[in-house]
């Protein structure tokens, strides 16, 4: 799968995720302090799935009815890199083929599927 790691994520779940076989693009490594429209719409134009912690990807997603391929909001007690680790391995066990195109609230206690996403183009 294709992965656009958040700065906010962080580059210890970027490096997990290659480790296990996936295409990533970490933000903390190649691109610090890109606004979060440009983010979503290089995540959107290049088919990658964003995981984040910022809110805000709602706002632009729900409001503004920006497109996007994918969104994974990680909303845990711990945010530590560990901690969104075992999250997103409970998530890619139990869900993986249900990721792209949908706006996803990843907890501590499960997995919300909050928005079926609205084709790009």
């Amino acid at each position: 799968m294709r992965f656009l790691v958040d700065e906010c994520v962080g580059p210890t779940v970027a490096h997990w995720l290659r480790q296990k076989g996936h295409e990533v693009f970490s933000v903390y490594e190649a691109a610090r302090g890109t606004e979060d429209a440009d983010i979503l719409r290089k995540a959107n134009d290049e088919n990658w799935i964003l995981i984040t912690t910022d809110k805000d990807f709602g706002e632009q997603v729900f409001r503004e009815r920006r497109p996007h391929r994918g969104i994974i909001l990680l909303r845990l007690q711990d945010e530590r890199a560990p901690n969104q680790i075992r999250a997103i391995r409970h998530l890619l066990q139990g869900h993986a083929e249900q990721l792209a195109d949908r706006f996803l609230v990843v907890t501590d206690t499960g997995v919300r599927f909050a928005y079926v996403g609205m084709p790009s183009g």
